[in-house]
């Protein structure tokens, strides 16, 4: 049996097993993966993440090409063990742990470019915690059919991609939030290929406070099922209401999950309109896990 040295981290309530594999030497299997996220029978997380350097694996190399910069790269897998492009509270999680490792000089201001499977994604770090450059977001395509246990019917929800595909679902009051029964997975008709976040969302009242707007979140995540948070899905709910808000509704969001609340903000660049998402990031304990 082998040892595995990790570290636990979480950003807002959504947690990740981290650990350190720069070569790229250490290979879990999708089910390694999965029993190490169990939170009976493992250390229990949403997802776990290897610190590997982008030129020891495959995926790196487009990262270094878009970035030479770009050292490291967040491998990250889904709790029951499949890929999953990127994670929104996972890499500021992951800057956290990179700094804390001394794998890298990462002062209050610094930027640091990290790989993903969507891309070069620059972090930020600021007294408050760290903000991340997601990138170009799109419309991912029509409004599909969400149905979810205890919603009395089928609703409409908006693609959105940010990286990784979403579907966002507007609701018209918290009680209906507060209902959905996200142990079961929702139903995405038609479905999408690859499978779609689902997030479902209840504007505040008011709306817009200050140039501010203010959501509050559930989502059922690919791979990972209810999570008290989710970063890339942050950011599609909020670029879902204000698709639907229209022109007047203000850049920057603020957005309650269960575990906490982060904050979005949308800004023009050379190649389009990228968004951010800002948020806490701790590292919980470390510990060494036997693995089968």
């Amino acid at each position: 049996m082998a040892t595995l040295n990790f570290t636990k981290g979480q950003g807002t309530g959504n947690d990740f097993v981290l650990f350190t594999d720069p070569d790229g030497e250490i290979e879990l299997t999708p089910q390694q993966v999965a029993a190490i996220c169990d939170r009976r029978f493992g250390v229990g997380a949403d997802g776990v993440i290897r610190a590997v350097r982008s030129r020891s694996l495959d995926d790196g190399a487009a990262a270094l090409a878009e970035d030479p910069d770009a050292e490291w790269f967040m491998d990250y897998h889904n709790a029951d063990g499949s890929l999953s492009e990127m994670c929104g509270n996972g890499i500021r999680v992951y800057a956290e742990y990179l700094s804390a490792e001394g794998l890298v000089d990462f002062e209050p201001g610094d930027t640091l470019p990290i790989g993903t499977r969507s891309g070069v994604r620059d972090v930020q770090r600021n007294m408050a915690g760290y903000q991340v450059d997601m990138g170009r977001w799109a419309l991912d395509g029509g409004e599909p059919l969400v149905r979810a246990k205890e919603l009395d019917v089928a609703r409409p929800g908006l693609g959105i991609n940010v990286g990784n595909p979403h579907i966002v679902v507007a609701l018209a009051e918290e009680a209906e939030l507060d209902r959905v029964d996200l142990n079961y997975i929702p139903v995405i008709e038609p479905h999408p290929e690859d499978g779609a976040n689902v997030e479902f969302v209840v504007p505040a009242e008011p709306l817009v406070k200050d140039g501010v707007g203010s959501i509050r979140m559930r989502v059922h995540e690919r791979g990972s099922g209810e999570t008290l948070s989710c970063g890339t899905g942050a950011v599609a709910a909020a670029l879902a209401i204000r698709h639907y808000a229209g022109r007047s509704a203000p850049h920057q969001w603020r957005v309650t999950v269960p575990g906490g609340t982060v904050v979005v903000r949308m800004f023009p660049t050379e190649d389009g309109e990228h968004v951010s998402l800002s948020g806490p990031a701790e590292l919980v304990y470390t510990g060494a896990l036997e693995l089968a």
